[in-house]
């Protein structure tokens, strides 16, 4: 008959807990990182693509659902106050899902994300919608019965000096540095958000904001 003592017992307890122990440890498991909302979109983008281009509606239906909300949010950012134009951002938003449409069959992975590629179809919309020109008259049917507080003369030719000042500074700095800087300082996005958008890494995207600031402080300092 063998007698254990209490250190031996201990010792053999310890030794049929560790088995348990380890099978806790390794059925936790460490949570997925959640996706950014550009990746999440643009992820889905790039599954649903392929099956777009060979004709399939549902695809298309599903890749504009996806892109409108971002879409009409970049193109509001871009445009503003839009009382001044002939167009609104609805109605360039709409422009862009009907180019986006007609693109499908013809898009071309280039090694950007689609979401890269409505981005750049969304840029040029919004550019044109500039270019096509300003109302040149604001009629009303009767006069108010209260007094405006919207943007007089004086202050709409204030902030067309003002644009049209930037825009001319902003003529010194390629094209993709000119759309890093509008993306991150006048949208306000993110360095993921800008890279995701143009199709590179935030790193770059960081990069070409410093080169771009400083050639235009350069530029202001020999002006």
């Amino acid at each position: 008959m063998i007698v254990r003592g209490p250190a031996t017992m201990m010792a053999t307890e310890h030794r049929n807990e560790r088995p348990a122990t380890t099978a806790r440890r390794a059925t936790t498991k460490t949570p997925a990182p959640v996706l950014s909302e550009s990746k999440r979109i643009g992820a889905e983008l790039d599954a649903l693509i392929g099956p777009a281009a060979r004709g399939d509606r549902d695809a298309v239906a599903e890749i504009l659902r996806l892109v409108h909300p971002v879409v009409r949010r970049y193109c509001s950012a871009r445009m503003g106050s839009t009382g001044h134009l002939t167009v609104t951002a609805d109605d360039v938003t709409q422009e862009v899902l009907i180019a986006t449409v007609n693109a499908i069959p013809r898009y071309r992975d280039q090694g950007k994300s689609f979401l890269a590629f409505v981005y750049g179809i969304a840029a040029n919309k919004v550019s044109d919608a500039f270019r096509r020109g300003k109302h040149t008259a604001y009629p009303t049917a009767e006069l108010p019965d209260t007094a405006s507080t919207s943007a007089g003369p004086e202050e709409w030719v204030l902030a067309f000096e003002r644009r049209a000042a930037t825009l001319e500074l902003m003529k010194v700095l390629a094209p993709n540095h000119r759309e890093v800087l509008h993306m991150r300082i006048v949208l306000g996005w993110s360095a993921a958000q800008t890279a995701e958008a143009i199709g590179t890494s935030p790193g770059v995207v960081r990069v070409m904001q410093h080169r771009a600031l400083n050639k235009l402080r350069a530029e202001l300092k020999v002006a």
